[in-house]
This record gives structure tokens, sequence and C-alpha cells, in this order.
């Protein structure tokens, strides 16, 4: 179910709700495209006009941030639970090893996404992995890049690349493709890789795994927390006085 929340919509679905979209999307060789939204996305699509368009063209826009869930709720929006790329990308990489379903990884740079197959590989024996390219590359080379996935034969696709540049790919080349399934996974190959620890499962539980994050690198987020989520803050408090007032009519 779609909903709509901050002038932006977003699908309410749990995670096994959106695995089985992807999984439908594999078998009938049907395009579905999934973009992860959170604090930091939503902000910035609204003062990026295209960041917004990319976003609200895909097929699912998942909950990742808990601030995103809990903000939504806030609102009195029913949504199940936060969907985190990193969760629904492992999902999934199980079911394409017990089903025969071929990855591609594009993404990180090229030592750290080689250590990435390598922990899948030891992960998932089965795992038939279509292929995998690192981020580093310029506009030139788009085509190659594009041209190698296609040809893969891969059914499923999962981008490690920054904000807005994944979303813009991922506009511009999504029916190029010819991947069933295709979705951002942010920083996951690092995760994967053991470049970056994953916050403890309480520290996800209680919507603090952006400060583990920070933790973990500080001179690089903490810019990008304190903008968006101050921005942030300011949105939902204007959503919530607004829904209030208006209940009171």
């Amino acid at each position: 179910m779609r909903v709509e929340f901050l002038g932006v919509p977003i699908d309410a679905l749990t995670l096994d709700e959106t695995v089985a979209e992807a999984v439908l999307a594999m078998r009938a060789h049907r395009r579905c495209q999934h973009v992860a939204l959170n604090v930091a996305k939503l902000v910035n699509m609204q003062s990026n006009e295209e960041l917004r368009r990319d976003v609200i063209e895909s097929d699912i826009i998942g909950i990742d941030g808990m601030g995103i869930l809990w903000g939504a709720r806030l609102l009195g929006l029913n949504v199940p639970q936060r969907v985190s790329g990193i969760d629904l990308l492992e999902r999934l990489l199980e079911i394409c090893a017990r089903e025969g379903f071929r990855p591609y990884f594009l993404g990180a740079q090229q030592c750290v996404l080689d250590r990435a197959v390598k922990n899948l590989r030891i992960k998932f024996p089965n795992l038939k992995i279509a292929g995998w390219h690192h981020g580093y590359f310029d506009t030139e080379q788009e085509h190659e890049v594009v041209q190698a996935i296609r040809e893969s034969g891969a059914d499923c696709l999962f981008i490690g690349l920054p904000t807005p540049r994944k979303e813009r790919l991922l506009a511009r080349f999504r029916d190029t493709f010819n991947v069933p399934f295709i979705m951002g996974v942010g920083g996951s190959f690092d995760v994967i890789a053991g470049e970056v620890n994953r916050s403890p499962f309480w520290m996800q539980a209680v919507g603090l795994e952006w400060l583990y994050r920070l933790l973990q690198e500080p001179r690089r987020m903490f810019w990008r927390y304190f903008t968006t989520n101050a921005t942030f803050a300011m949105l939902l408090t204007r959503a919530f006085i607004a829904r209030t007032f208006k209940s009171r009519l």
C-alpha cells in the first residue's frame, strides 16, 4: 500500500512483502526498481527536483530509516516496519543462492568489492554471481558498464553508489540494464567486505544505527547528520502542527 509522507510517496511494506515483490519480478522477468528512503534522501529531495523525480518514479519506495518510520507513525500513517537495505540484500542473496538467480554488484572500490564477493561466496557457496564492477567510473565509461551488466544476464542488480548519482544512473538506464530487480544498497558492500561494522541489534532496534556509524566515521558523517536531521525535524514539526490543527477544526 502506497501512502504519502511529507509530500513523498512511500510503500508500507514489510520485509517479507518486499522480498516477495522482488522474487516475483525475477521469476516473471519484469522490471522492478526499489529505492530505499532515509532521512537524508528525503531532505535532499526537497531541494533537488531531479532526485525527487528519480525516487518517485521507482516501483517500490521502501522505508530504510527509523526516522522515516517514526515520523510516518507520528503523522498517523499505518506503516508496518523499517526495511533496511542491507537486510533486504542479504535475504535476496539467500534466495538467489537457493533458487539460482544471478546477482550483479556495482559500486565501492575494486578491492572492497572483491572482498565482499569473496565473503559472499563463503557465506553462500551455491551463489552464482553474474558479475561485479567497481563504482569509480566516469560518465564516458557509463555505457560500457551498462552494456557489461546487460550482457551478464543478471536477475538482480545491487548498486552501491552515493546519492544522487545512484538514482540518476538508475533513472537513465533502468530499462537498458534488462535486469528484472534493481536496488540501491548504500554502503552495504563495505559492511559485507568487513570494512565497516554494522551496529549491534539493540542499537538498530531503538533507531541508533546512525549514531554507531557516526562514531565510526565522525568526519564524514557529522555534518550530513547534523544538517539533514535538523531539516527533517523542522519538516516533521510543521506537518504535525498542521495535522493537529486540522483535526481540531
